[in-house]
């Protein structure tokens, strides 16, 4: 059983940056593909973006790519989100997730965190 869990989420202003950083309790974190979604109310969870077990391969949704960036430490068991440039329709709960192949889906994914609130301010 992984378990997950996120940091980092605060209400900034639009323009402004935040990391988002998820820590693993397993050491086959290393194993696992990473990856960020997130969730407004009244609307579907959204793919963010994944990293490749090794940190070679990643992938972003088109409405955060060239602002986020995701990056990982195995030696650290931490995966993050550095969000930049952000605008209020960025607002959400932010999840991690931990799956064994690199795809957008959340019904593919095994493991998730709790959760941690971004709200960004016009």
């Amino acid at each position: 059983q992984v378990q997950l869990v996120e940091s980092g989420g605060r209400t900034v202003q639009a323009g402004g940056s935040l990391r988002l950083s998820c820590t693993a309790s397993e050491r086959t974190f290393s194993t696992l593909v990473m990856g960020w979604f997130r969730q407004a109310p009244g609307k579907e969870r959204e793919f963010v973006g994944l990293v490749s077990s090794g940190g070679e391969f990643k992938s972003y949704g088109d409405s955060v790519k060239g602002r986020f960036i995701i990056a990982r430490d195995n030696a650290k068991n931490t995966v993050y989100l550095q969000m930049n440039s952000l605008r209020p329709e960025d607002t959400a709960a932010y999840y991690c997730a931990a799956g064994g192949i690199i795809t957008g889906a959340p019904s593919q994914y095994r493991y998730w965190g709790q959760g941690t609130q971004v709200t960004v301010s016009s």
